[in-house]
């Protein structure tokens, strides 16, 4: 894949956690990934760095981001019912080592 292509595959990824999670927690996350320079509307225009690394590291952001997420939706079900059953500490652990996702080429997605 060339420096565009991969651009490319950042670009839809992060604009596809836009739709899901809003702008300010998707370009929040996406930021965190180290060589990585994001525009506000999602759009990637610099990529430095191994880009297979930089897009594990960018599906790792997100996998940690939907670890809490579970976590906060459980909580008030478990308050409800209170039958003792706790969720783990820190489920961002146990989430993001029990997932790696393959990444395709944006046009196989198509």
């Amino acid at each position: 894949m060339s420096n565009q292509d991969y651009k490319k595959l950042f670009t839809e990824v992060i604009k596809k956690q836009i739709v899901l999670l809003g702008p300010a927690i998707t370009l929040a996350k996406a930021r965190n990934v180290k060589g990585l320079t994001i525009l506000d509307d999602g759009t990637v225009s610099e990529i430095s760095g191994n880009p297979q690394e930089l897009i594990q590291a960018l599906i790792d952001q997100f996998v940690q981001l939907s670890g809490l997420i579970v976590k906060k939706t459980m909580e008030p079900l478990l308050n409800i019912h209170s039958s003792g059953i706790s969720l783990p500490v820190n489920p961002v652990i146990q989430v993001a080592q029990a997932q790696t996702l393959p990444v395709q080429p944006v046009a196989q997605n198509l």
